[in-house]
């Protein structure tokens, strides 16, 4: 018995590969697209920034680069109903105008929000005659300031107090406690014993409360004067030395870190 064989058909030709590209117009929109995206999240939502001291230690380290979320805080307007949108809230990293050089950026976390009764004794945070809960907080060694340490306080000692800071301060002190009031915000950085803050020069009004940190996206490795647990490492090697020069100029496990 004869088995019948079947010729198979001619094989269609594969389409060249330059048949998959896009067009030339086509690749200038979506480049345009990616660029008004971009500049749209640069412009009203991102903007990345550098931390360069070490007032929020060990939250925020100095080298870090931080994206803000501009958004969160906006005023009141259609862009509200597009991203979402909520006010400031006690505990809260923020990046705000600096009442007293509005061309600078600072970046502090919220301790007094409006209508808050707030003092400090031993460095300790009571808000409302409740402690409070800070894990964040840091206490670097540094010299005992009793301006610092026990907020507010009934006698000028520290000259790095803003004088109409201080006139202001006595009359918002009710029973030993600082009443914040509205549209205002008390701030402190985390690195108590070594940060400008609230303490020596006010509130931040709420209108100069610009962004909120998102994420770190990138870290260089710099030195803290007030780190006392960066200690050097004194290990002997010879092998590993190129390695950690080529790695080390930048905290890896830190990109990427979320903020809080």
């Amino acid at each position: 018995m004869s088995t019948s064989v079947q010729e198979a058909g001619p094989t269609q030709q594969q389409p060249p590969l330059w048949n998959h590209l896009p067009s030339l117009p086509e690749a200038l929109a979506s480049l345009l697209r990616t660029v008004v995206v971009a500049l749209f999240l640069l412009t009203f939502v991102l903007q990345p920034f550098l931390i360069p001291s070490e007032s929020m230690e060990h939250t925020l380290l100095v080298g870090d680069f931080l994206l803000v979320n501009k958004q969160v805080y906006a005023p009141a307007g259609l862009s509200r109903f597009l991203l979402p949108y909520r006010d400031v809230a006690r505990g809260d990293i923020v990046v705000f105008h600096f009442p007293q050089d509005p061309r600078r950026f600072l970046v502090k976390r919220v301790v007094g929000i409006p209508g808050d009764r707030l003092r400090i004794e031993d460095g300790r945070v009571t808000v409302n005659e409740q402690p409070l809960a800070e894990p964040y907080a840091a206490f670097e060694p540094a010299a005992p300031n009793p301006f610092r340490d026990n907020f507010p306080a009934s006698v000028y000692t520290d000259p790095a107090v803003d004088p109409v800071w201080w006139k202001q301060m006595q009359s918002l002190v009710q029973q030993g406690e600082l009443v914040v009031p509205q549209g205002e915000y008390f701030v402190l950085g985390d690195n108590r014993n070594h940060s400008n803050d609230s303490r020596t020069w006010g509130f931040v009004p709420r209108q100069e409360i610009v962004a909120r940190p998102l994420v770190i996206y990138f870290s260089l490795t710099r030195p803290s004067s007030t780190d006392v647990q960066q200690a050097a490492d004194d290990r002997l090697g010879h092998d590993r030395e190129l390695a950690a020069r080529l790695t080390g100029f930048a905290r890896w496990k830190r990109i990427f870190h979320v903020v809080h």
